[in-house]
């Protein structure tokens, strides 16, 4: 529901609500919030709240660190896991510097105005998020281990699949803050599950997309375990993906169709994602992790296209009207889904703009197919270290985010890459 300014207010005073948390990403896409009491909520509005950002990585420095927070009434949401009785609500906002401005780091503002630019075009954007995890077990101090919470494989029952209540949990409270969930499974991998919501415009699925990891790992603490959304917390186990649905329509119609006949600008949309998919997989599959994922378990990496078959890049699902869709299967969920959303929008935009056209499907099980075949197909980069070379050399990934934020991106996953080297894997494990 899109509340106003007012009908929060109200909300608030209505429902017992307290506390007040602020919440916003760092350009990682890590969530982060400060929570207020709820008499302060007018002023948050009236005049934002600040807050120190030169504590936040990727944000300010030192000499120049305030920024103020302004929620955004629009996201409103009852936090179900906290108690009833003094009521925790939460807000997404906006970034702003003192004098008014927009802060460059706002990574959400950047799909605002890719959104926008959509808009301009004649389009809307509309996304879906299908987002696999891993639950393990925690030891006796509280702390993640690597012990799966089930043996369970693909779409197995109780009491093989012990996840179940747990998902049911984690369902519940996405319908109390207004998340719909379409369904639940156990994945391949041991422990390994997938939840997915309801599509929505590009800003409402990520902001959706940070709520539902906060909850997954809320409830799964509550229930004693670790949920873990590492790409591949286990080798020679299935990876956890994020597969990324994009739809657009124009005049209320879906340019993409099911029977194999697609618009023009549709397949200029998905040319230009292959065109520019290289460049932007850094901000896509951010981890030196991300990169054990590929080309394993239905992970692909070839940059390919093609109906149905689940070992390319990117796929064009049996679906019809308004669920007709292109699927990016690339992404994982260490991604700020605000910037890998913008990134894929703009692509897909440019590829319209320019009418670039669309390459011819590959049908092949890329997994299995000769060497002759796959030696001519180009491939998505291999690790972490290449793939930031290519968004660093990139003049597309350049027109795109602010230089600032760009600079502190590289540098701060390049330090990734020599604490990987240094064998620091605990922390890193834990992290996401």
């Amino acid at each position: 529901m899109n509340y106003t300014q007012s009908e929060v207010l109200q909300f608030v005073q209505e429902n017992d609500v307290k506390f007040v948390r602020l919440a916003f990403c760092d350009i990682f896409g890590k969530q982060k919030n400060i929570s207020i009491m709820a008499d302060e909520l007018p002023r948050a509005f009236e005049s934002g709240i600040s807050f120190d950002a030169s504590a936040v990585q990727g944000f300010m420095n030192i000499s120049k660190s305030d920024l103020l927070l302004f929620p955004d009434a629009k996201t409103l949401a009852v936090l179900p896991w906290r108690p009833t009785g003094g009521r925790v609500i939460r807000l997404f906002c906006s970034i702003k510097h003192p004098d008014g401005a927009t802060f460059e780091g706002d990574i959400r503002n950047l799909l605002v105005k890719a959104t926008k630019k959509a808009s301009e075009m004649g389009y809307v954007c509309k996304i879906g998020a299908e987002s696999e995890f891993y639950l393990f077990n925690m030891d006796e101090n509280g702390e993640a281990t690597k012990i799966p919470f089930d043996n369970a494989g693909y779409l197995d029952i109780a009491p093989l699949d012990k996840g179940e209540n747990v998902r049911r949990e984690i369902c519940l409270s996405l319908e109390e803050m207004g998340i719909i969930p379409i369904s639940s499974q156990h994945q391949e991998g041991p422990g390994q599950n997938e939840i997915d919501f309801k599509y929505s415009d590009a800003l409402s699925t990520a902001d959706n997309f940070i709520t539902f990891k906060a909850a997954v790992k809320t409830i799964a603490t509550k229930n004693g375990l670790y949920a873990s959304f590492l790409p591949k917390p286990l080798y020679g186990k299935s990876g956890s993906g994020l597969h990324i649905n994009i739809s657009l329509f124009k005049n209320n119609d879906n340019i993409f169709k099911s029977d194999s006949v697609y618009a023009k600008d549709a397949e200029s949309f998905i040319a230009g994602i292959i065109n520019h998919i290289a460049e932007i997989t850094a901000f896509l599959n951010p981890t030196v992790n991300s990169y054990e994922r590929f080309g394993e378990f239905e992970a692909p990496k070839y940059i390919t296209w093609s109906h149905q078959n689940h070992s390319q890049l990117i796929r064009i699902p049996t679906s019809t009207g308004k669920y007709a869709r292109m699927e990016l299967r690339s992404a994982d969920s260490t991604c700020n889904p605000y910037m890998a959303f913008a990134l894929l929008l703009y692509a897909g935009l440019n590829g319209i703009e320019k009418s670039i056209p669309l390459c011819k499907p590959i049908d092949e099980n890329l997994y299995e197919a000769d060497l002759q075949i796959t030696q001519q197909i180009p491939t998505l980069p291999m690790n972490l270290s290449s793939a930031l070379k290519l968004a660093r050399e990139s003049d597309f990934v350049k027109t795109i985010l602010p230089k600032a934020t760009l600079d502190k991106f590289i540098i701060a996953k390049t330090s990734e890459i020599a604490a990987e080297k240094e064998k620091i894997e605990n922390e890193y494990f834990a992290y996401y």
